[in-house]
């Protein structure tokens, strides 16, 4: 999270200083008319940068996945990004529309222009589109906003967010359009107009590969299901499936984009299987959606599948002397994985896994179970029913040399939230708790 936060207010920072550096308001006679000319420019230079760099992450480049600390921790990045975005761009329009709002009410009076001629070459051409482009902006910006509710609400299906957030890239192209018209022509000549070309070029690449289809594209493989497991009592579906391309190879912890059904498109799954270089690639898949759900009705053995990845840094590194696990629901998927591996290369550093569940599968247990045993790996599994609920105080009760530990969490937001701030509240390291945000929208 340190990392997202930290290159959130770069970005805002520098767009800040590089405006007063090419717009030095403070410096002539303040008066509304120039206050609301500077900041109707400074909004919009903040609401299409980070629009801007939210696209760009949107195409999924793995070249920043590592520096941001995986592509759960990119898309939450994207996500504020694109909220502030929204935010900034309706404080853009209100700026703008407030000349006109407070001279109709007759609290001002429009200042006298003195307008010169239409201007030659290029910034004749921005000067004669002025208008279109205004009101491009503005139809945009409400469609924009439409959307990201769309987006922000969780009850509208995957398929659909899915579907309505690949038009956020034609949106993205008009106010493209509507920023480079109105911007002032002179900041093209300064710092903050050679940043801004990079942003939206960068920007408009990343559109087009989302309308046409192609985030990802190169990190896809075809594969067909091999088997299908139904664990009933935790709604619980494992899925094997064998890839037929070039798989790169994964470690514990990655996740995947599957995509069962074209019709659907892809869903993240994290890899449940120890990478052996044979193709074979195990998910364990929740049924806690309309989608998922009914996923196993759906899926034969043979069936053909798409695979993108792998994403994600979850991947168990680090120094300290011991590790705590902890398992929330299907967050055990990961920790599945990680024990795999170290079945093939065992470690002599001490590991407890708490897997909490409130649905048990006395079969899947059984499985965790001789895994650990194997893995040289401690389980401590809760049922809130029966054992009460984990909270980080059993667990320094359990394991009294907890601070020399490194703690990694995946389950329910709101649970590692509340284990992260007890831990810390007791001393533990911010940068010793590893938590995933699989959370994609």
């Amino acid at each position: 999270m340190k990392n997202i936060k930290l290159c959130y207010l770069v970005l805002v920072t520098t767009l800040t200083a590089l405006w007063l550096a090419a717009d030095p308001f403070w410096k002539v006679k303040i008066d509304f008319f120039t206050l609301r000319s500077s900041f109707v420019v400074y909004t919009g230079i903040i609401a299409i940068g980070a629009m801007s760099v939210s696209m760009m992450l949107a195409a999924r480049p793995v070249i920043v996945e590592s520096s941001l600390g995986g592509l759960d921790k990119m898309y939450r990045l994207h996500k504020w990004l694109g909220i502030t975005g929204v935010a900034i761009a309706i404080l853009h329009l209100l700026w703008a529309k407030s000349a006109g709002w407070l001279v109709g009410w007759g609290w001002l009076v429009r200042p006298v222009r003195h307008r010169g001629g239409q201007g030659s070459g290029l910034a004749g051409l921005f000067q004669e589109q002025r208008g279109l482009a205004e009101s491009v902006g503005e139809w945009a910006l409400y469609a924009l906003v439409m959307l990201i509710v769309l987006a922000l609400y969780k009850r509208f299906s995957y398929r659909v967010f899915s579907k309505t957030h690949r038009l956020l890239a034609l949106i993205y192209l008009f106010l493209v359009f509507h920023s480079v018209v109105l911007m002032k022509f002179s900041y093209w000549a300064e710092p903050v107009g050679l940043v801004m070309v990079v942003l939206m070029t960068g920007g408009t690449i990343s559109a087009f590969i989302s309308l046409f289809r192609r985030v990802g594209v190169r990190r896809r493989v075809t594969g067909k299901i091999e088997g299908i497991t139904r664990h009933m009592a935790n709604r619980v579906l494992k899925v094997a499936i064998k890839v037929t391309g070039p798989w790169p190879g994964h470690e514990a912890g990655q996740f995947a984009f599957v995509t069962f059904d074209r019709r659907e498109g892809p869903h993240p799954f994290t890899i449940s299987s120890n990478w052996t270089h044979n193709g074979k690639l195990d998910f364990l898949i929740k049924g806690i959606g309309d989608y998922t759900e009914n996923l196993a009705d759906c899926l034969r053995p043979g069936d053909c599948v798409i695979v993108e990845g792998p994403y994600g840094r979850f991947n168990f590194k680090g120094s300290k002397p011991r590790q705590i696990w902890i398992a929330g629901g299907i967050g055990i998927t990961p920790f599945i994985a990680r024990m795999l591996a170290l079945v093939e290369h065992l470690e002599a550093k001490p590991v407890d896994l708490f897997y909490s569940t409130s649905s048990p599968d006395e079969g899947f247990i059984v499985s965790v179970r001789k895994l650990s045993e194997s893995a040289n790996v401690r389980l401590h599994v809760v049922v809130p029913a029966r054992d009460g609920r984990l909270n980080a105080e059993r667990i320094r009760n359990l394991i009294p040399e907890w601070k020399s530990a490194a703690f990694w969490f995946c389950g329910p937001a709101g649970f590692g939230r509340s284990l992260q701030h007890d831990l810390k509240s007791e001393g533990l390291t911010p940068n010793d708790f590893h938590q995933e945000l699989f959370d994609m929208r």
